[in-house]
Formats: C-alpha cells, structure tokens, sequence
C-alpha cells in the first residue's frame, strides 16, 4: 500500500471517528426533547461509526501503516425537528459513501487489492446506511402532526441495539 492511500486510509478512519461526534450531537438533541428512543437511535448509530472506525485502525495496523489521529470538528449541535436531523444524518451518510467510493477508486487506480476487497464491506454498508435514512424520512414526513405514530416510532427506536459484525 503506497503513502497516499495509507494516509487516504487514515483520513477515512478520522472520518468516521468525527461520524460518531456527529450522530452523538444529535442524539443529545433529541435527549433534550425527551425524546429519547430516537436518541437511542443516534447513539446505535455513533457505535456504529466507532465501529467502522476501529475496523479501518486494525486494518492498517495489519498492513503495517501507523494510525494517526486528528482533532475532530466541533459538530452541527442545534436542528429544527426530529426530521432535520435525519435529513442531516442522510446527507451525512451520501457523503460518507462518496468518500468511500474515493476511497476505492483510489486502491483500484493502485491496483491495491487487499484494499479493494476490504472497502466493498464498507460500500455495502453505506447502501443500507442510505436506504435506513430515506425509510425514516419518508415514516417522519408521513406522520407528520400524528403524535401516536411519532410515540410509536420513538419507542421502536428504544429497543434499537448495535451488534457488531462478526466478520
């Protein structure tokens, strides 16, 4: 693996780190209207973030590259409604999957093949990441004012749990 997709890499991996400081923001958001099994949500889904963080971390560890952090931006803390921040969080995730399709298209150009096969677990997640958002946006503009659905809602997201993958 040459310097520049190492450090392209590490960049993703720093990334991700700042992705779960995002889905945190927003969770909290949501805590401070009570409102917390889609705070719940958003916590899942930081543990995710870390998750994919650290799978980046090991993987470059057993390539033989050093992991380098980097400071983490202060994320967006304030939104407009529960589905602002869904709105956000997929706009959050169509960028996470162009920096991942970058990513690949990098190793493919470096004809890095251990990278290539490695970051098509990565793309196949950004898939289900970005149709997870669009269903919720599309439940949340359907609701819209019904107060028992949003209830209902909220209350799935509370059962919600992260279970790493095995692979």
């Amino acid at each position: 693996m040459n310097d520049g997709l190492a450090k392209a890499l590490n960049d993703q991996m720093n990334f991700e780190f700042y992705s779960a400081h995002v889905y945190l923001a927003m969770a909290a958001y949501c805590s401070g209207d009570s409102l917390d099994g889609f705070a719940n949500f958003f916590i899942v889904q930081a543990e995710e973030e870390r998750f994919h963080a650290m799978k980046i971390y090991k993987f470059l560890n057993d390539r033989g590259r050093r992991v380098t952090l980097q400071e983490l931006g202060e994320p967006k803390n304030d939104y407009k409604s529960v589905l602002d921040t869904f709105e956000q969080g997929y706009a959050h995730e169509q960028l996470n999957t162009e920096r991942f399709y970058n990513l690949s298209d990098l190793a493919l150009n470096e004809r890095e093949h251990a990278t290539i096969n490695f970051l098509k677990w990565f793309i196949d997640e950004q898939v289900e990441e970005e149709a997870l958002f669009d269903s919720i946006i599309n439940k949340l503009k359907r609701i819209d004012k019904d107060s028992n659905a949003f209830y209902m809602l909220d209350s799935e997201f509370a059962a919600r749990s992260f279970v790493p993958d095995a692979q």
